[in-house]
């Protein structure tokens, strides 16, 4: 236990400290969340499509704001952007205590998850924009790895809390322990203190500053390249699948703890391999990142071909191997070699173009796979994963993570590994 806090660890800066346990609690009450909209939503009679539009609205909120939310964490110091963000969350959740009745109508549920997902588009670059004012820069990759930690734990036990309490004390109620839990984390920002950034002498106008993070992610070929790579997984690959493997498995196993097992299995997979990314060292990150992450093809082939249990969830544990790597070495590499006052932009536009198309991909999915079948559909999914992966290896300082020669962006030092 004393290496965990020993001089020069990771858990020895007090701010990480803070930060990591805050993100911890926010994000197990964002995980027990679903879980309580879900027994509102089937309380008042909804349908397994009202429910989905209602969360629907969040990704809506999260796309539509997410520029505006980075621009907000470059102007603002991103402790109190987090601040505000999980406070108004917290308060919405709240909300929910008073209006969640048997007889709400669905457009107010849709409204306050609408209004929920603007405070992720804030809240989610203003934490990744973070982290380099309180870590040195070579434990970055360490502790974005360990943020990656916190939320596959939160991802595992927040359903967990949610379902406990949603048997105790009814759906209704949950939403004040999810409440609770948002506060509880914003209470550890409080006292964060977070590097003075330089002032701006003439402050631009909004739309510059977002033309600006734009511009900053176009100019790096290899962000905007795997940012456009991971729009379109998203959206083919791991939109599907997550419609899929509960039709699937229910289809072919009559039961749904084939569905839980591969979502947990994922966790653990992804848990393990961001534990190992954390010792991992290669003169070529880029490539280490994406090859490991075609791994995530193995996902639609063992729900193309159901044989059994154990092959399902044996997938999703491989698939979620490949997971670590990239938590590690991409959000470290944006943090280097980005500029302090545009990185809540660039971590806004990675974050909006990684879930642009996830709800199209929800929605085409059913229509898609009627027309083409469930099989065949499933093995293109997988081959265009595996395209992508070998066909963004082409663009140039995809392997390295960094441009081949100093760029106008770039603040790493461009001769290391």
């Amino acid at each position: 236990m004393k290496r965990l806090f020993a001089p020069g660890s990771l858990l020895s800066y007090k701010g990480f400290r803070q930060l990591w346990f805050s993100g911890l609690l926010v994000t197990l009450g964002a995980s027990a969340f679903p879980i309580a909209l879900a027994v509102t939503v089937l309380d008042a009679g909804g349908t397994a499509t009202t429910l989905g539009l209602i969360l629907g609205a969040r990704i809506l909120s999260s796309v539509l704001l997410g520029l505006v939310g980075g621009v907000w964490a470059d102007r603002l110091p991103r402790k109190y952007v987090m601040l505000g963000a999980d406070v108004y969350r917290g308060i919405l959740m709240l909300g929910l205590v008073f209006i969640a009745t048997p007889d709400v109508p669905p457009w107010a549920l849709a409204l306050l998850v609408f209004l929920m997902g603007a405070g992720e588009a804030f809240g989610y670059p203003a934490s990744g924009a973070i982290l380099p004012s309180l870590l040195p820069k070579e434990l970055l990759p360490a502790g974005n790895v360990m943020r990656g930690i916190a939320a596959r734990i939160s991802s595992i036990v927040g359903p967990g809390i949610g379902g406990f309490s949603v048997a105790v004390i009814g759906g209704r109620y949950t939403f004040a322990v999810t409440a609770a839990l948002f506060f509880a984390g914003t209470a550890l920002l409080v006292t964060i203190q977070e590097k003075p950034r330089e002032a701006v002498e003439v402050q631009p106008s909004f739309i510059s500053e977002i033309r600006e993070g734009l511009v900053a992610v176009w100019k790096l070929p290899w962000v905007a390249g795997l940012i456009a790579m991971s729009s379109l997984q998203l959206m083919v690959v791991l939109a599907s699948t997550s419609v899929l493997l509960p039709v699937v498995t229910r289809r072919e196993f009559h039961t749904n703890s084939v569905f839980a097992l591969s979502e947990v299995g994922f966790s653990v997979g992804a848990t393990v391999s961001a534990l190992v990314a954390i010792k991992l060292k290669s003169k070529h990150p880029g490539r280490m990142v994406v090859l490991l992450w075609a791994l995530f093809a193995v996902v639609p082939l063992v729900l193309a071909f159901p044989s059994s249990r154990v092959l399902i969830i044996a997938g999703y544990v491989i698939a979620g191997l490949s997971i670590g790597p990239w938590e590690a070495y991409w959000s470290a590499a944006l943090q280097r070699e980005i500029p302090q006052e545009l990185q809540g932009r660039v971590f806004s536009v990675d974050y909006m173009g990684s879930i642009a198309l996830m709800p199209l991909g929800m929605a085409l999915v059913g229509p898609v796979t009627d027309a083409l079948g469930v099989r065949p559909f499933l093995i293109f999914a997988a081959i265009f994963h595996l395209v992508l992966c070998f066909a963004v290896l082409l663009i140039p300082g995809v392997k390295d993570l960094k441009m081949p020669k100093k760029n106008d962006y770039s603040q790493g030092e461009q001769d290391e590994a």
